[in-house]
């Protein structure tokens, strides 16, 4: 008996690749669907009876005092006739101190940052040497004084000297007078570094104990206006502004702009830390300062138009000072920028809630 033949091979052709496409497709489907991960912005999903959240939310980091490299520390001249400053709004910190002649001298912190051009710099006195070591610093100064001169030496610091640098590491510019314009740049400070066999990168924490959240101190005092005078002749102010909640610096009753950008100099939050200051007794009658930077201080923490007191524990020259609320906590400090205003022990500091400026 002769068999039947099949029906039309090209129809079974046709069927055959239909069949293997569609199962193409749904493989792909599937893994486009179910193969990948998905980021959800926002919203929700029924899971049965329940909604679970699907949001996604981004993890917040620390943007002020981040990465490897090392910190930089650089003596800053702030009498009048220095001013304006360069890079100082790139500093993550700021330290203020009472030097002789009832000045007050800079030293501002760079971690990670480049600049064409720092300063007008200065020379170094002592009791800087104890922020710049807590800082894991190497501090860049130009000239020093005899006690500063021999606590480098005795105190290991990493230091480089504009004085003993040649006039391609440091150099004076011409719409300044000398002593107030001595200058160098983020690459000659690292290439001296190097030079110098100095550590560069480093893991050291924070000395401020930096958080991503918010700080808004809501027991605090009203801070909108912050006066804190070093002498008579010689007062810082700070105003705050609601609107970029920062607060604007004011120095011997002027407003302080950045030397090349023209930028107001501003900061997210300030250290109040009260020390007293004595004449050294030390033959040059030049009226120079000592301090004792160790032991616990008074002081208070500042942010967002708002004012608490702390406590300001230092148990070393080199140990890194502890800032504390009333209660015994650690504060929490805004991630931004911090002027440290070290001042006299008998400084009276006013807070109130005007807004204007002297």
């Amino acid at each position: 008996m002769r068999r039947k033949k099949d029906g039309n091979p090209v129809k079974k052709i046709i069927i055959i690749l239909v069949v293997i496409l569609l199962a193409v497709l749904v493989g792909i489907v599937y893994k486009l669907y179910f193969g990948k991960d998905k980021t959800i912005s926002s919203g929700s999903e029924n899971v049965g009876d329940d909604i679970v959240n699907t949001t996604v939310v981004e993890e917040k980091t620390v943007q002020i005092y981040k990465g490897q490299e090392r910190p930089i520390a650089v003596m800053l001249d702030n009498n009048k006739n220095a001013w304006p400053h360069a890079a100082i709004n790139k500093a993550y910190m700021v330290y203020e101190i009472i030097v002789e002649g009832g000045e007050s001298r800079l030293m501002a912190l760079f971690k990670g940052q480049t600049f064409d051009k720092v300063g007008p710099i200065r020379s170094s006195r002592h009791y800087f040497l104890d922020y710049a070591l807590e800082n894991d610093a190497i501090y860049v100064h130009y000239g020093w004084s005899p006690q500063a001169q021999g606590d480098i030496a005795t105190l290991g610091v990493n230091n480089i000297n504009g004085i003993t640098q040649s006039s391609k590491d440091f150099w004076r510019v011409k719409d300044k007078k000398a002593p107030h314009n001595a200058v160098t740049s983020s690459e000659n400070i690292i290439r001296m570094a190097k030079s110098k066999k100095y550590r560069t990168t480093s893991n050291v924490k924070s000395v401020l104990n930096y958080t991503v959240d918010e700080v808004d101190l809501d027991n605090g005092e009203v801070a909108d206006n912050v006066y804190i005078p070093y002498t008579s002749n010689n007062y810082v102010r700070w105003i705050y502004n609601n609107e970029t909640k920062r607060y604007l610096r004011y120095s011997k009753g002027v407003k302080q702009t950045e030397w090349d950008t023209g930028a107001d100099v501003t900061t997210k939050n300030i250290i109040i830390e009260f020390i007293a200051n004595s004449t050294l007794n030390d033959g040059e009658n030049k009226g120079r300062q000592t301090m004792t930077t160790t032991g616990t201080k008074d002081g208070y923490y500042i942010t967002n138009g708002k004012a608490i007191k702390i406590k300001c524990t230092k148990n070393a020259r080199s140990a890194k000072t502890v800032y504390k609320d009333l209660d015994g906590n650690e504060i929490e400090v805004n991630d931004g920028n911090t002027f440290v205003q070290i001042c006299p022990i008998n400084a009276k500091v006013k807070m109130t809630e005007n807004t204007e400026a002297e």
